[in-house]
């Protein structure tokens, strides 16, 4: 049954409405649907918007100039004002034998049938009219025959039909849910939770770029933590992040009643939300702590959390820069500032992170110690912030590219044949240089590169 109606509340954008003008006027069942309307009726920005038609991909092209047939689920991609909209035909889907995809997809005349097949009753909701309503001129309304609407209102997700059956025909569903849960602020109903629990070995079964990107959008949310939460007592964190898994019941001394887990998913939260590199990163700082635990103390479970966290990264598809970058702030993230550290001390810091790396790194360390009970600053981070600036604007050298001469001039001046000589020799100048960065002048710079081969003779 269809238990919602008047629909005119919900703020459509003027291109949508246009889209869906076309389609009608074509002679066609047309609607939005899914999760912008969701966030309509919550008086949130939606993201995208999708519709849906009874019209087929080969029509909705010849109705749409311009528009592109995208792939075999029947979707055909719009773009209007820098804008692209999916227009998807109404399917019924068939034989999830791999819990990921439907192997079949059969087109169909129905909109209710198409939001049968959708996952959550927050999400299976169409704004439009039909074909035959809108030759009446009957006004677009709310298509709601799961109480979607209700649902909304509550803040709850609910799986649509029975929960078991959506979560084989695509295990991805359950870690929606509990993404859902924490972006939207929602709980889960008990069912559909008692369902995750159930099926949740079948996440095993999904490519690591699809969990990668529901993960993306899980640290994303306001606090990550509710997300990781419903992972922890569904018994999907297991199977999606074993390393993760490995943390809880490992003692931690720092906040009283917290283990490691607790402890990791505090420092996730206190990171920045605009921070999504940091925020990735405060989520496996600490890998290395269960393999290294010993006598109250995790000795180099900063290196060994950095392997662990590449080989997570790597099973995820994360790109390259990405997961580099992440294993670099997890290899580093333990380092001990003082005040007593002179301004050369500051510059090596500088040139062991990199300069693109340090806002990163000292975001990192802030969250970790929110994590851990302790102010944002603990540390001595402020001044070192402080400092670092004061390093940066002052323009000196922290890295080879810094330093007045190059490898090039090394053998113009000096006669010198290429070779691992070279570097070593830039390697002494610069941190000669970071030392008192007076001497980074060229004339300078060579006769200390001549004098240091004399040594070595």
């Amino acid at each position: 049954m269809n238990r919602s109606t008047g629909g005119s509340e919900l703020a459509v954008p003027p291109t949508v409405v246009e889209l869906l003008d076309v389609l009608w006027a074509g002679g066609h069942s047309a609607f939005v649907v899914g999760g912008s309307l969701r966030d309509a009726l919550l008086g949130r920005t939606a993201a995208d918007w999708d519709l849906a038609t009874d019209a087929r991909p080969d029509r909705v092209v010849e109705l749409l100039p311009g528009a592109v047939y995208e792939n075999r689920f029947g979707t055909v991609a719009v773009r209007r004002d820098d804008e692209v909209y999916e227009i998807t035909t109404f399917r019924t889907d068939h034989d999830y034998a791999d819990f990921r995809r439907p192997h079949r997809v059969e087109f169909g005349d129905s909109i209710e049938l198409d939001l049968a097949r959708r996952d959550f009753t927050v999400n299976a909701l169409a704004w439009g009219r039909t074909a035959a309503a809108a030759a009446a001129g009957v006004r677009p309304d709310l298509v709601d025959p799961f109480g979607g609407r209700d649902d909304v209102t509550s803040g709850t997700l609910r799986a649509v039909g029975e929960a078991t059956r959506r979560f084989e025909e695509d295990a991805l569903r359950m870690v929606r849910a509990v993404r859902l849960a924490a972006t939207l602020g929602f709980g889960i109903e008990p069912a559909t939770l008692e369902a995750i629990a159930a099926r949740a070995e079948l996440v095993g079964h999904l490519s690591g770029e699809r969990v990668a990107a529901e993960l993306g959008k899980l640290l994303a949310a306001p606090a990550p933590s509710v997300g990781f939460r419903f992972m922890e007592t569904t018994g999907l964190l297991v199977h999606l992040f074993p390393e993760l898994a490995a943390q809880r019941g490992v003692a931690q001394n720092k906040i009283p009643g917290d283990d490691l887990w607790s402890h990791t998913l505090r420092t996730v939260n206190a990171a920045a939300v605009d921070r999504p590199i940091v925020r990735l990163a405060a989520l496996l700082h600490d890998l290395g702590k269960p393999s290294t635990a010993a006598d109250g103390h995790f000795y180099g479970h900063e290196t060994v959390g950095a392997e662990m966290a590449g080989a997570l990264l790597a099973r995820l598809r994360s790109p390259r820069v990405v997961a580099e970058r992440v294993v670099h702030l997890v290899r580093n993230h333990m380092f001990v500032y003082e005040s007593g550290w002179s301004d050369a001390a500051v510059r090596r810091f500088i040139g062991k992170v990199g300069q693109p790396a340090l806002d990163e790194l000292l975001d990192l360390r802030a969250a970790d110690n929110v994590g851990s009970g302790l102010p944002a600053h603990h540390g001595g981070l402020a001044e070192l912030r402080t400092r670092i600036d004061e390093q940066l604007a002052a323009e000196v050298a922290l890295q080879r590219a810094d330093l007045e001469i190059d490898g090039a001039d090394l053998i113009a001046e000096l006669g010198l044949e290429p070779g691992p000589i070279i570097g070593r020799l830039l390697d002494d100048l610069l941190e000669r240089v970071i030392a008192d960065p007076e001497l980074n002048d060229r004339p300078t710079l060579l006769l200390l590169a001549q004098a240091a081969l004399g040594d070595d003779e």
